[in-house]
């Protein structure tokens, strides 16, 4: 699977290593901040990027989530769930974000 950041983000990350070490120690710390097992916090992160209507973290939560061993369908109710929250059309945007990582792994498998 592809872990290559987009070529702006890296460029950011080139420039500015401290900060980037910083955001990452954060994203670890805020993750085991409480009693959620890693499979539940993956599930949130990807519940709210889809709340914030974010492609990209959308792809990059469900690519973590496919690598962590969690299912597409898994990844798939999660966008179905929002349906009532954030709308039909924002969710089934969401459910063609994962989509599209989920058949990228299917193509490179």
């Amino acid at each position: 699977m592809n872990d290559k950041l987009p070529d702006f983000l890296q460029d950011v990350i080139d420039e500015y290593p401290e900060v980037w070490k910083a955001y990452q120690a954060l994203g670890e710390a805020c993750g085991t901040a409480g009693p959620l097992e890693p499979k539940t916090v993956r599930l949130v992160k990807l519940a709210l990027a889809i709340g914030a209507k974010s492609e990209g973290a959308v792809h990059s939560h469900t690519r973590r989530a496919l690598r962590e061993g969690i299912t597409p369908a898994e990844l798939q109710q999660v966008a179905l769930l929002a349906v009532t929250s954030i709308g039909w059309s924002s969710s089934m945007a969401a459910l063609s974000w994962i989509q599209d990582v989920v058949n990228k792994q299917s193509e490179s498998d």
